[in-house]
């Protein structure tokens, strides 16, 4: 430890140097993951507010939630059997205020259940974000599809579904505007393991998540990123260290011949990276949590703390190997060979 931090005093610039690269790409990993975990919710809060549990839909639909169409008689048997158990349906749409201004909205529709909003026939209970549209409790929205009249009843929060406002409304008006009185989904909470139903296919909620098209690519791509950053700060950490082992290797020779051990040597780079990263990382949580606060509004982002802590963790343990790897070198290193050298 002594050792480690006589030599960080020493070569203060090149050790501020790397905490600054380490800083910034820490600060960018963190950046691109709040925002990966906001577009998340911002896509699929509907869904992933849900308890754990099991998806159904028809295997006809092929994976695909908006060509699944659920009986009557099947939701009935379905019912039967698990108490807990609701359908729903989700399509998008839109609604019209008295200025004929569209909202976006995705209608939602369900059994009983305690998990989403029920109304009565007539009204529509909104995500809270369509306030920033200026629609109030009281409003008369008009549904162009069924020429059918909604007053706004209420709101929720962290209702969203693909990036647009949850409209929650009564089973009868869904019928009318879709034509419909088959349900697309059922949802059973609570099940570790998924009961088999004849005509239909089980999901767990992540793997529903993965057939909505959208979700799957949106989350795929910025996760690529967040694991390429990553990638990158191990890369700067066996780089700099390897750098600086070769321009030690007459030190570490001198070192070795006076009894210092191998593992003290290790003990010692270990000790440095872990002090450049846990500042890094310091300083790269707190502007991110400053930015999770000073947001505009309409930026999907939130930063949690089982993200701050995964990451934290995966940037100790990839600089842990990065260093090690670089180091590998000291091992190899012959006390009169390396003193034959000198310090380069």
């Amino acid at each position: 430890m002594n050792m480690a931090w006589k030599e960080m005093k020493r070569n203060k610039g090149r050790f501020l140097i790397l905490g600054s690269i380490v800083f910034l790409v820490s600060f960018l990993t963190f950046m691109i993951s709040g925002l990966a975990n906001g577009l998340s919710e911002d896509n699929a809060g509907l869904i992933k507010d849900l308890p754990e549990g099991h998806f159904y839909m028809t295997k006809e639909a092929n994976k695909t939630y908006n060509l699944s169409r659920i009986d009557n008689n099947t939701q009935n048997d379905i019912f039967a059997k698990n108490s807990n158990t609701f359908a729903l349906s989700i399509q998008m749409g839109f609604l019209n205020n008295h200025d004929g201004k569209q909202q976006s909205v995705a209608f939602v529709t369900s059994t009983q259940s305690k998990w989403f909003q029920h109304v009565k026939k007539g009204e529509v209970i909104f995500d809270r974000s369509v306030e920033d549209n200026g629609i109030k409790i009281g409003d008369t929205l008009t549904n162009k599809q069924s020429g059918g009249k909604l007053v706004v009843k209420g709101f929720v929060h962290h209702s969203k579904y693909s990036h647009v406002p949850v409209a929650y409304i009564n089973m009868d008006d869904y019928k009318e505007m879709f034509r419909t009185s088959d349900m697309q989904l059922m949802y059973i909470p609570g099940e570790d393991k998924a009961p088999t139903f004849t005509g239909l296919q089980a999901f767990s909620k992540d793997q529903f998540l993965n057939t909505i098209a959208s979700y799957k690519a949106e989350q795929m791509s910025l996760n690529m990123i967040i694991w390429f950053l990553i990638v990158i700060s191990g890369m700067l950490f066996a780089i700099f260290f390897y750098m600086m082992n070769v321009q030690k290797m007459g030190l570490y020779g001198i070192l070795k011949a006076i009894g210092v051990k191998t593992s003290s040597l290790f003990r010692m780079m270990w000790t440095q990276m872990a002090v450049i990263t846990v500042i890094a990382l310091i300083l790269s949580i707190a502007l991110s949590e400053v930015f999770n606060h000073m947001a505009p509004k309409g930026v999907p982002f939130q930063f949690t703390f089982e993200i701050t802590f995964q990451l934290s963790v995966v940037f100790l343990i990839i600089g842990f190997i990065g260093s090690t790897l670089s180091g590998l070198q000291i091992k190899k290193v012959q006390p009169l060979q390396a003193i034959q050298q000198g310090e380069m």
